[in-house]
């Protein structure tokens, strides 16, 4: 179990210690969080790190306090100095399950923002509402965390994957593009298969014509495409779609741009500005792409005080600008400090327990630097938010890959009412959507 942990200073002045577990809940003028995110494997580099990095700016500026604007200008959550516990969530659902119990049974934990793969965020709410512990997942995509199941202690607080393929379909749609076959390259587990089958329902609604002729499903971690891009070259489709992430997208994109694929096939990439910063000029102009919400350089060209505020300070920090893993994470972090401080509120200022927490969160919204969050499906337990798609260009003379032709669609345009499933609500061509500018 690789854990960093960080106690208060208070505790760390009275241990004279660089750090240490604790065997109680933190005391009431702490509030303690397991953090989990990928700090090693192939989702390490363009996401869990970034995500983790994003979250310790914000936690930083939130114990000093007085650093964000209002509502967040409060020093930590409510007054309580945040302290956390960081797991890496390498190592597959099983060990996750077991991270995730000692998190809360020996870490004692006043609650745990994690999780980026969807085979994790499938494993480990059932765990949770059995420990009856308060859970933030912070990023997976699958639907299918809260339209096939049902949790007290559980929540989402970012937009699931329906909204990232529904966008791009639309968005093809809005800019006259036409497309006659589209093929697809996805990781073979839930995330992946969602992605493709959400594309391929929207794309049957807003371009009939279009031919669905190839899907490909290489392991996550696969690392070499050459066998799929040979595949993808023979078919020759008008467009390539994928929600490949991590690694995995940065060797597809390197491998396929080797082979001019980009110059061949239109190629659309649900998730996948995160890679952008690492690849840098090696990533192609004209890529559709989109950043799983108003995220990274779409939030960046709409501005705001408080994007603006954590921008400055994480490219400060890292000297890279913020991409979708850091903003995610900053939602989930403000959506639970609006959770804490609501049920302190609730509570008489006393410092809340889960089932506060819970009721305090459940159907709750926020403002983030990705736009106002809502805890809207799921009974109030899954989030909705504002998404955006545009085009990869590189700034030459900012030495950057930028995004171009952006589109920003609200949350109730790609994302479906309460009380229906994603895949129903797309065959039902977007029935109660509202795309009404």
């Amino acid at each position: 179990m690789q854990v960093i942990r960080k106690t208060t200073t208070a505790a760390l002045l009275a241990a004279g210690l660089a750090g240490g577990a604790v065997s109680a809940h933190a005391a009431d003028d702490t509030f303690k969080v397991g953090v989990i995110t990928f700090l090693s494997g192939q989702a390490a580099e363009s996401f869990g790190v970034p995500a983790w990095n994003g979250g310790k700016v914000l936690i930083d500026m939130l114990n000093a306090g007085g650093q964000l604007p209002a509502p967040y200008d409060k020093k930590g959550f409510g007054g309580m100095e945040i302290e956390y516990v960081l797991v890496d969530e390498a190592g597959g659902a099983t060990k996750q399950v077991q991270e995730y119990r000692n998190l809360v049974q020996r870490e004692k934990v006043d609650a745990v923002v994690g999780y980026v793969g969807s085979g994790d965020c499938l494993a480990v709410p059932p765990v949770a509402d059995e420990l009856k512990a308060f859970t933030i997942l912070y990023d997976c995509g699958t639907p299918r965390v809260f339209e096939d199941g049902k949790y007290e202690y559980v929540f989402r607080t970012a937009a699931h994957a329906a909204m990232d393929n529904v966008s791009l379909a639309r968005y093809l749609s809005s800019r006259g593009i036409k497309i006659d076959t589209f093929a697809g390259i996805n990781q073979d587990y839930a995330w992946g298969q969602d992605s493709w089958s959400d594309f391929v329902g929207a794309m049957g609604q807003l371009q009939p014509d279009a031919k669905a002729v190839t899907s490909l499903f290489p392991k996550f971690g696969a690392g070499q495409y050459g066998t799929e891009i040979s595949a993808l070259l023979r078919e020759k489709p008008t467009l390539v779609h994928s929600s490949l992430w991590g690694g995995d997208l940065q060797a597809f994109v390197l491998q396929a741009s080797a082979r001019n694929m980009h110059e061949r096939s239109q190629i659309a990439l649900s998730a996948g500005d995160h890679v952008m910063p690492q690849l840098g000029k090696k990533m192609p102009d004209g890529i559709i792409l989109g950043a799983r919400g108003v995220n990274g350089l779409a939030a960046k060209a709409l501005g705001g005080e408080l994007t603006e505020t954590l921008w400055a300070a994480y490219e400060k920090e890292h000297n890279v600008i913020p991409v979708q893993a850091p903003f995610r994470m900053w939602q989930a972090l403000l959506g639970l400090k609006t959770a804490v401080e609501k049920a302190m509120a609730d509570n008489g200022g006393k410092k809340p327990n889960a089932e506060q927490l819970a009721a305090a969160m459940k159907g709750s919204s926020w403002e983030a630097p990705s736009g106002k969050i809502t805890m809207a499906l799921g009974d109030g337990h899954q989030a909705i938010q504002p998404n955006a798609i545009g085009k990869t260009h590189w700034d030459e003379a900012k030495q950057q890959m930028t995004l171009i032709d952006l589109e920003y669609y609200k949350p109730e345009c790609v994302n479906p009412p309460e009380g229906i499933k994603a895949a129903d609500w797309i065959a039902a061509n977007f029935e109660g959507s509202d795309c009404s500018k």
